[in-house]
């Protein structure tokens, strides 16, 4: 297989004309769209923006990718849904976003079903690796500068390795001659669930960090973007359709850090 990265510095998805050249010139058998507004906060405020890049630039390549006959795979978020059910999310389960990033999300989604019909698109939750900005990262340089620092309880949902949805995809992609092509929506995160106030917990501990964590309520630390309180999310649909092994999130948050340890070398 072929890979071919696209950062924005090589194309603009807002650009339709610029990606329709790029998909083009490409003429790829699939396309993953990772690429996202995801500033919550900011999004608030930055809304035009966050538009055009959580749904302009899916339809850009959405219209792209049907002119030369790709398949799409588009990565979404458990933002789509409100966080006031007390069970775990199926696909099915009716969105109502809180957010202006949630809602983005969701008209990117939909303008990617109307445009292609056979896409798949895989929702996620609490994404973080060893590159870029993410909690991990964040609660890992906090935990060295200071002796301790307050994080929400009330808000649950299951952290995901981005090494992990990447691996997801790639074997999605590899049984599409053998097992068939499967379009439609899907749930991936890690196994297991936690509050943000334990995952920094257990960040601190694999990290071997002194740093103590205390539990606060989302009351107590008030942001411009409403969050989900709970959002976990179903995966049986993405494990029985493709036979996936998910391991659980302190197994994959492990793993996480035994790489940065070794990138950061």
């Amino acid at each position: 297989d072929v890979f071919t990265y696209a950062d924005v510095d090589t194309l603009d998805l807002t650009n339709p004309v610029a990606t329709a050249a790029f998909v083009c010139d490409l003429h790829p058998d699939y396309i993953i769209n990772c690429a996202a507004y995801t500033a919550v906060d900011r999004a608030e405020t930055d809304e035009a923006r966050c538009r055009q890049v959580n749904r302009d630039a899916v339809c850009h390549l959405a219209s792209a990718a049907r002119a030369v006959g790709a398949r799409m795979v588009h990565i979404s978020t458990d933002y789509v849904f409100d966080g006031t059910q007390c069970r775990p999310y199926v696909e099915t389960d009716p969105v109502n976003p809180q957010s202006v990033y949630g809602q983005t999300k969701w008209e990117g989604e939909e303008v990617l079903r109307e445009i292609c019909p056979d896409a798949l698109i895989v929702r996620t939750a609490w994404l973080y690796s060893e590159f870029g900005s993410n909690f991990v990262k964040t609660m890992l340089r906090l935990g060295r500068d200071r002796e301790q620092l307050s994080v929400v309880f009330d808000q649950v949902g299951t952290p995901t390795y981005a090494g992990d949805l990447a691996e997801a995809l790639l074997t999605i992609l590899g049984q599409a001659d053998t097992n068939g092509w499967h379009p439609g929506t899907y749930h991936f995160s890690n196994e297991g669930v936690c509050s943000w106030y334990d995952f920094a917990r257990k960040v601190m501990q694999l990290g071997g960090l002194r740093c103590t964590v205390l539990p606060i309520e989302t009351k107590d630390y008030p942001t411009p973007a409403r969050r989900p309180a709970f959002s976990v999310l179903n995966k049986a649909k993405i494990k029985k359709t493709f036979g996936i092994h998910i391991f659980h999130w302190e197994n994959a948050l492990e793993q996480c850090l035994k790489r940065l340890d070794i990138w950061s070398v």
